[in-house]
């Protein structure tokens, strides 16, 4: 089995784990205090400044750590079938490995650079801490476009080439569209996205861990 293969599989898994992850912390554990005054919700994010640091750093600097691994893997697996269209989508691949990244450098260095600046002016820290966190979901949290072109273009190329079961190619093609509508500001998009995204990232991960014949069953 190609070593890049088995590596693509195996961070696809990786991938939809942070995501549930994500979802679990996110809908089970954190509980933000958007209600309270600005002092209350900077104490709120002074005392869980640790785990939230760790948080970000994985949904967005680790997930793109691994992201760049199934980038490179898939284009490797579609470019002998479909050479354009494989290059295309790794383009817009890569530019979604950086946004993501980015995303989580941003909210972590923003967080501390408000923590401190909160200890005398909490309402002007309040006022950053939104823009900065306008920039992280504008970038690489609420909007999927970018992410959403990678998968749309890379399972229209498989479907061409016969790369992966058809069914997943058609999934991946519903995460892409569903990708491209977080254009709109409807957070039934983003969400939808994420969790057929899930279920993407596990399509993929088990098929590229199987025999290279598994890759042409349709």
């Amino acid at each position: 089995m190609n070593k890049l293969q088995k590596a693509g599989g195996v961070t696809a898994l990786l991938e939809a784990c942070i995501y549930i992850s994500a979802f679990v912390f996110f809908g089970v554990f954190w509980s933000f205090p958007t209600g309270a005054d600005a002092g209350q919700q900077f104490t709120f994010l002074a005392e869980n400044q640790i785990i939230f640091s760790v948080v970000n750093f994985i949904m967005y600097v680790l997930f793109g750590i691994f992201l760049a691994v199934v980038v490179l893997a898939v284009y490797e697996r579609l470019k002998l079938s479909s050479l354009t269209l494989s290059k295309v989508s790794a383009i817009f691949g890569i530019i979604w490995v950086g946004l993501v990244i980015a995303s989580g450098m941003i909210a972590n260095i923003g967080l501390s650079a408000v923590l401190k600046l909160s200890e005398n002016d909490p309402e002007q820290a309040l006022i950053i801490w939104r823009t900065i966190s306008y920039v992280v979901e504008g970038i690489g949290g609420g909007n999927e476009i970018v992410g959403g072109l990678w998968v749309l273009i890379l399972s229209i190329a498989a479907l061409k080439g016969k790369v992966f079961h058809k069914t997943l190619n058609i999934l991946g093609v519903f995460v892409g569209v569903v990708g491209i509508l977080t254009v709109y500001p409807a957070e039934i998009f983003t969400e939808l996205f994420g969790i057929a995204q899930i279920l993407w990232f596990f399509g993929v991960g088990i098929t590229m861990l199987l025999k290279r014949e598994s890759f042409h069953k349709q």
